[in-house]
Parts: C-alpha cells; sequence; structure tokens
C-alpha cells in the first residue's frame, strides 16, 4: 500500500513499513509489474508479484526461482534471520511475532544458544525503583 511518502507492505496480519531505500523499489515494481494474468487486466493487481492466475500472486515456487536466479538465497537469509531472532528474545515473543509454533521458536533458540528459560523469573525478581525518588528520601530505602 502507498500513500504519499508511505510504503507498506503487509507480509502476515501487520502491514510493514519499508524503510528507504526498499520503498524506492517497491514503488519501481509496483509501477513496472507484470504478471501473465496482469495483461489487458482493467484494475492493476494488488500483488506486489501477481502470478499466473488473475487476482492470485506469484507461487512460492516461481519467487525461489526468481530470486534464485538474481543470486539471492531465501532459505539462507530466513535460517540466519530466525538465527539472530532466537538469541535475542524470548520463545513465544519470536512465535508470536513471527507467526510460528511455540515449539519451532524453543527448537530455534536450542540451535542458536539463545537460553531465555529463565526470562520470566528474572523480570519478576527485579526491584521496583521509583522514577523519580522524593526529595531526602533514603537512597539506600530503594536498594
Amino acid at each position: 500500500m502507498i500513500t504519499g511518502d508511505d510504503v507498506r507492505i503487509s507480509i502476515g496480519r501487520a502491514p510493514i513499513r519499508l524503510p528507504d531505500p526498499v520503498d524506492k523499489l517497491a514503488r519501481t515494481v509496483v509501477a513496472t509489474r507484470k504478471g501473465h494474468a496482469t495483461i489487458d487486466a482493467t484494475t492493476p493487481s494488488r500483488w506486489l508479484f501477481p502470478g499466473g492466475h488473475p487476482g492470485r500472486p506469484i507461487s512460492t515456487q516461481q519467487l525461489k526461482q526468481r530470486l534464485g536466479q538474481l543470486g539471492i538465497r531465501p532459505n539462507q537469509a530466513r535460517s540466519t534471520a530466525l538465527f539472530q531472532l532466537a538469541t535475542e528474545i524470548p520463545a513465544a515473543i519470536l512465535a508470536r511475532t513471527l507467526g510460528i509454533s511455540v515449539s519451532s521458536a524453543v527448537r530455534w533458540q536450542h540451535i542458536s544458544a539463545g537460553d531465555w528459560t529463565t526470562y520470566a523469573a528474572d523480570v519478576s525478581r527485579r526491584a521496583v525503583v521509583p522514577a523519580h525518588p522524593k526529595p531526602g528520601a533514603d537512597e539506600h530505602a530503594t536498594r
């Protein structure tokens, strides 16, 4: 979806704002996209990469083939991204954010050695420190 300077793409439920220079690339693709089903179409396709059937996106296999011809290996990039994310966030958040099962997220964490098993317990034991201590309050009272 393009509105003014804002370019968003929906991958899953929530649209993602594309940063510069990716937004410019998306605008170029939208302006020049062609698919077998878009020839003589009365309305433009809603898909960034239209497929061979009217109203449908390009197939996964076709997209992989096209990316492969450009030297882009999506499976390798996906694995690298999942590996990195699994070291940085808890499995439940990883699963909810990416739309994968919790068991898959846990497996990725074990592979990446990201150990978040004690995360909830650590957060619950944090000391509550007032944001703005009262003047004259004993500074040791909050420790």
